[in-house]
């Protein structure tokens, strides 16, 4: 199978970056688009002036989609140093698994790659892991990368 548009999640992490660059050598190797994702939730009033009292003029960085935007252009770093040609960078407000299904199916996506992490912890047990979410929710293939040793 040849796979024409490979959307990977990044939320900024060491292992997402692992993720990324998976995804951006498969991507390399088949000619295909490259979307990183990045889903976010905004900050409640209280947190972000707080953070924004602390951060002064740097108070830019805590509002809307700047970090997940910072993490975006991180991860376009490793994509491209992986090989990827064609990249496209997705940014959307909403829980982790909504937001990379979501953009999977508007962008098309034949392959959606996430990291492991949390898919063997307690915590995901009990609560729902990213790539357990994202495997039973996304109408294309699922590459779960081993990001981390025991999806921790």
């Amino acid at each position: 199978m040849t796979y024409r548009t490979v959307l990977v999640g990044t939320d900024g992490s060491p292992s997402s970056f692992r993720a990324v660059a998976a995804a951006a050598s498969l991507a390399a190797a088949t000619g295909a688009t490259l979307v990183l994702a990045c889903a976010y939730l905004p900050m409640r009033e209280g947190e972000r002036a707080a953070a924004a009292d602390r951060l002064g003029e740097l108070a830019y960085k805590v509002g809307g989609s700047t970090p997940a935007d910072d993490a975006l252009r991180a991860a376009r770093e490793h994509a491209v140093a992986a090989g990827a040609a064609d990249v496209v960078l997705a940014a959307e407000e909403g829980e982790a698994v909504d937001v990379l299904v979501g953009l999977a199916a508007r962008h098309r996506a034949d392959l959606l790659v996430v990291g492991n992490r949390g898919l063997n912890s307690l915590a995901g047990r009990l609560l729902g892991s990213v790539p357990s979410g994202v495997l039973h929710r996304a109408g294309c293939d699922v590459l779960i990368a081993r990001t981390t040793d025991g999806g921790r």
